[in-house]
């Protein structure tokens, strides 16, 4: 893998079908282990209720407050916080401020369109 260093650009973010905004700082099939996302809610919006197939994914809280759902949990959140989802854990997160929220998704392995289940409407269970 060739070493770079990739700025932020705002002009790559883009919304998706969950709800929020999202900005791919690394996902690549080069590498396979990782990949990085900055994601952002709108003050008032909950994303919908998903899971992800063979993929464990932490959320790093860098600006504003919210509540988070992971499984039966459901818990205030705000900067500096790190919020742990096992694989197909059902999971979504709520804007509760009146600025948006961002937040890092680090997933191992690497996020892949086809791991996303949204399960909107249905019961969340473990």
């Amino acid at each position: 893998m060739k070493e770079t260093v990739k700025h932020i650009d705002p002009s790559d973010e883009y919304y998706t079908r969950e709800g929020c905004y999202i900005i791919e700082l690394s996902n690549s099939e080069d590498d396979p282990v990782l990949s990085i996302a900055r994601a952002r809610v709108r003050p008032g919006i909950t994303t919908r209720m998903h899971r992800l197939g063979r993929t464990f994914e932490r959320y790093i809280i860098l600006e504003g407050k919210g509540r988070v759902e992971v499984g039966s949990l459901s818990r205030e959140i705000g900067a500096d916080d790190v919020v742990l989802i096992p694989p197909m854990c059902p999971q979504r997160i709520t804007n509760t401020g009146t600025d948006d929220l961002v937040f890092l998704a680090i997933c191992t392995p690497r996020f892949s369109e086809n791991a996303y289940e949204d399960i909107d409407g249905e019961r969340p269970s473990i």
